[in-house]
C-alpha cells in the first residue's frame, strides 16, 4: 500500500494477516478504496469506471395500491408502471452513449472489486448491466461510479449518476428525495458480532454499554436512534467529539475492520451485506434474527419518471430467470433460503 495510506487502513492491514488471505486483503482494500472516496471506479472493461411475500420463485405476482394511499407512506415501495417510452432522461443517457450508475466496490458479493481481476463484481453489478443492455443494447456500455453510503442520494442529486443500484433501502424518507424502482431484493437489519461475543445476543438489552458501527445515512443508524438498548455508537458518546468516537463509517465494510480492529463490539447492517462480511471474516456471525423488513429499489433522481419506468420494465423480466441466476451465483451460498425476488408493487 502507499506510505500515504491512511493509519486506519495500515492497522487494518496488519490485523488482518492471517485472517483468510486473499478475502482479508480484499477487505483492506476496500477500506482503502472507502475511506479515499474515489469517485470514479474503473470495470476493467475500459469504460470509466421488502410483511409481503416473495414471489413463488420468480415472483412474477403484481400488486396495485391505490395513489393515495402511496401518497401517505403506507406503501413505500409502491413504483411507477413499467414503460419502455423513450422520455427526455432516457434520451439524455441515449445521446451520452453511457448509463451512468453509483454503485459499491467494497460489499463482498453485492458490489465489490475482484482483488484478481480488479473488476466490479456482484449481485448489484449484474443489475446495473441488465439496465445498461435495455436502454443502450451493451451491457458494457456504463460507467460505475463508486460511491459512500451517505453519499447515494446527493449524487442523484447533483447530476453524477444516472441511477443509484447500491443495495438501498426503499423508505418512506427517501421516497421524498429520490424516485425508487420496484423492489428487487428482500432483507432486514442484523446484528454482526465475533463468535465468541457470546454475551451478544443480537438487537436486544445485550447491546448496552457496547460499541457498535454503522455506515452514515443507513437505515441501521436511524434504527439504533429509534432504540439503541443503551449501545453507543453515536459521534458523540462521551460527550466530546474526537477520533476515538467516530463509530459511524462511509461504507458497511468499514464497520468489519473496526471490529477485527476490536475497536467496536458489533456492526448493525442489513443481514444481506452481513452475510458477506461473514463470508469474508469466519470469526464472526450473525446474531438472533433481523428485526425489519426492508426491500432494496434502483434509485433515481425525482422527476426523471421515464428512467424509474424503464427500469421497472428491465425488472419485470428480470425477475423471470436472470435474477435467480444472479441469487445462485453470488448470494445463495452466503444468504441460503431466498425464494424469489419480490413481486413488483405499482401506484
Amino acid at each position: 500500500m502507499p506510505n500515504g495510506t491512511d493509519p486506519l487502513v495500515r492497522r487494518a492491514a496488519q490485523r488482518l494477516r492471517g485472517w483468510g488471505g486473499v478475502a482479508a486483503m480484499a477487505v483492506a482494500c476496500g477500506l482503502t478504496a472507502s475511506l479515499t472516496l474515489l469517485p470514479l471506479a474503473h470495470d476493467g472493461s475500459g469504460a470509466d469506471a421488502t410483511p409481503r411475500t416473495t414471489g413463488p420463485g420468480v415472483g412474477t405476482g403484481v400488486q396495485v395500491v391505490d395513489r393515495a394511499a402511496a401518497d401517505t407512506c403506507k406503501n413505500p415501495e409502491a413504483s411507477l408502471r413499467p414503460d419502455s417510452a423513450d422520455g427526455p432522461s432516457i434520451q439524455a443517457i441515449k445521446a451520452r452513449g453511457k448509463l451512468v450508475v453509483g454503485v459499491d466496490q467494497s460489499s463482498y458479493r453485492w458490489g465489490y472489486r475482484d482483488p484478481e481481476s480488479r473488476t466490479l463484481e456482484g449481485f448489484d453489478i449484474d443489475l446495473a448491466r441488465a439496465i445498461a443492455r435495455d436502454v443502450l443494447g451493451d451491457e458494457n456500455a456504463v460507467i460505475f461510479r463508486a460511491i459512500p453510503t451517505n453519499q447515494r442520494i446527493a449524487a442523484l442529486d447533483s447530476g453524477k449518476v444516472d441511477l443509484v443500484v447500491r443495495t438501498m433501502t426503499i423508505n418512506c424518507k427517501r421516497i421524498q428525495q429520490v424516485a425508487f424502482s420496484t423492489a428487487y431484493f428482500r432483507a432486514g437489519q442484523q446484528v454482526l458480532a465475533p463468535k465468541l461475543a457470546k454475551d451478544i445476543t443480537g438487537y436486544d438489552s445485550s447491546l448496552r454499554g457496547k460499541r457498535i458501527c454503522t455506515a452514515e445515512g443507513s437505515t441501521a443508524y436511524e434504527e439504533l436512534e429509534k432504540n439503541s438498548f443503551g449501545a453507543v455508537f453515536k459521534d458523540d458518546a462521551d460527550g466530546t467529539k474526537d477520533d476515538k468516537d467516530l463509530l459511524t463509517v462511509p461504507n458497511q465494510l468499514d464497520c468489519l475492520a473496526r471490529l477485527q480492529l476490536g475497536e467496536v463490539d458489533a456492526v448493525v447492517t442489513d443481514n444481506a451485506l452481513a452475510a458477506g462480511q461473514a463470508a469474508q471474516d469466519p470469526a464472526v456471525e450473525l446474531k438472533g434474527r433481523p428485526f425489519t423488513t426492508e426491500y432494496y429499489g434502483v434509485a433515481a433522481k425525482l422527476g426523471n419518471d421515464d428512467l424509474v419506468r424503464r427500469v421497472n420494465k428491465v425488472l419485470v423480466d428480470y425477475r423471470n430467470g436472470p435474477w435467480q441466476r444472479a441469487y445462485e451465483r453470488w448470494l445463495k451460498a452466503d444468504l441460503p433460503g431466498i425464494p424469489g425476488p419480490p413481486e413488483p408493487l405499482y401506484k
